[in-house]
């Protein structure tokens, strides 16, 4: 498959999830992502919002979901969710009923690994119960308490390309990705990129002279599309 771009809209607000959402969009951006800080502050009303707003693009609900895995997916489906997120270390009876309702109401499932003790079984137990895709995802918790106990911080990187050979899903890396390394997802065979918005452009190849955040953030979609996927 093509890279994808898929951007996080990590925001509390409808209002300005939906301003950030048209910019992404004008700039080349592929998939929204009603990111957990949304769905949270907004639930089923922020999803809905984006759908009337952005009728035929794929959305993202990132539910973390880990029990009452059907009742939640069908409920962000019927809002207009084309996408849910269930997580590895719920039981495997709730990553079923997830892809169950997936099924029974035309989403996709994505299988997220965050905190599983082994990455790469997790990545296969979540495709073997009929996830479509793998989130290998570094937390943000774990990554900063590595980090403050003076440790070098986990990127997804370190297994990004392990993940890949161990399903035949497509993957996506998250978990404090520097912008630059969120662009060079590709080549490590993971075609599903996500941008975390609010967006801070801080790298200097992809920043515009005027400081024009639609400017950059065209620039850096226009990167990502044209790669080619190097499966490993």
């Amino acid at each position: 498959m093509k890279p994808i771009v898929q951007i996080s809209l990590d925001l509390t607000d409808i209002d300005e999830a939906l301003e950030t959402a048209a910019l992404a969009l004008r700039a080349g951006v592929d998939w929204l992502e009603a990111g957990t800080p949304l769905i949270l502050a907004e639930g089923l009303h922020g999803v809905r919002k984006l759908r009337e707003a952005f009728p035929g693009i794929p959305i993202v609900a990132d539910l973390k979901t880990m029990d009452g895995g059907y009742l939640e997916a069908e409920m962000m489906a019927k809002a207009g969710a084309t996408h849910v997120v269930v997580m590895a270390r719920a039981h495997a009876e709730t990553i079923k009923c997830v892809v169950q309702a997936g099924k029974d109401y035309g989403v996709k499932v994505m299988g997220d690994n965050l905190g599983c003790p082994d990455m790469v079984e997790g990545a296969r137990f979540l495709e073997d119960l009929g996830c479509d895709y793998v989130i290998h995802h570094i937390g943000y918790d774990e990554r900063r308490g590595i980090a403050a106990a003076g440790h070098r911080m986990p990127s997804p990187l370190d297994q990004l390309r392990e993940i890949v050979k161990a399903v035949n899903v497509p993957v996506q890396a998250v978990g404090g990705l520097t912008l630059e390394q969120a662009i060079q997802c590709p080549q490590f065979g993971a075609p599903l990129v996500v941008l975390g918005a609010p967006l801070t452009i801080d790298a200097d190849a992809f920043k515009t002279a005027d400081g024009d955040l639609e400017a950059s953030l065209r620039k850096i979609c226009a990167a990502i599309h044209s790669q080619t996927i190097n499966k490993y």
